[in-house]
């Protein structure tokens, strides 16, 4: 009898929605960052979806093309300041690329909604206004269908498997993918925050009706003065 009682419980609980998230980005001419509100290697890669997702950023629309930088369930809406954390995590300079060169990266599937085919658009004026960004051509693909993939029967034990059933949330997955996109030539950058200016923002998506889900980083034109950016008015953002 309390093990009925317990069932239901678990199948009354709200949904739990899945996940994907931008690790890891280089610039074809060195550098290298992440997303904007990842924590690292705080966040476990299996475990309970409330433990491995904190860190995902989930967008509004499944439009790529909407302005905003997301928000994750640890930090609230993502915004241009948070540069310094990621910054303090993956190094003092920023994914470079050269004129017509490109992005690369890993693209981590948390959860089976989660995970590809992806899309990226560039903002120049580093500000979330994506809106008016330039879409970026995908060289290399993140595997899934409509954001969603199967998850390994090999990598979740029986228990997992029956709560996942119950529950209806999204199973864990795990896995790294690669993905890359190529920058259009003559792409500058007007974007200042972190101490950082000639800054871009790059938000890279999944369409998933669950999130969308994936990041935002930040990136420079190989060439571009980084130099110090104290004393300048700050742009207005898009932060939604």
């Amino acid at each position: 009898m309390y093990t009925q009682v317990f069932l239901l419980a678990l199948a009354a609980s709200p949904l739990v929605a899945a996940h994907g998230k931008v690790a890891v980005v280089t610039g074809d001419a060195g550098g290298n960052g992440t997303a904007l509100g990842i924590m690292g290697a705080v966040v476990p890669g299996p475990g309970p979806n409330k433990k491995t997702e904190v860190d995902t950023t989930v967008f509004g629309k499944t439009n790529i093309q909407t302005d905003g930088l997301g928000k994750t369930n640890a930090g609230g809406k993502n915004q241009v300041a948070d540069l310094a954390a990621t910054m303090a995590q993956s190094g003092s300079t920023l994914p470079q690329v050269s004129d017509g060169g490109s992005i690369s990266g890993v693209f981590h599937i948390v959860t089976t909604d989660g995970a590809g085919p992806i899309q990226a658009v560039l903002d120049p004026t580093g500000t979330g206004a994506f809106a008016n960004g330039t879409m970026l051509t995908t060289t290399t693909q993140v595997p899934g269908t409509n954001g969603n993939i199967k998850a390994s029967k090999n990598n979740r034990s029986l228990w997992t498997r029956a709560m996942d059933s119950i529950m209806k949330r999204a199973a864990n997955v795990n896995e790294d993918h690669n993905m890359a996109f190529s920058v259009p030539a003559g792409t500058t950058c007007s974007g200042t925050m972190a101490g950082q200016s000639n800054v871009c923002l790059v938000k890279i998506a999944n369409s998933n009706k669950a999130g969308p889900f994936g990041g935002v980083v930040a990136i420079q034109m190989a060439g571009s003065a980084a130099g110090n950016a104290t004393g300048k008015r700050s742009p207005q953002t898009f932060n939604a």
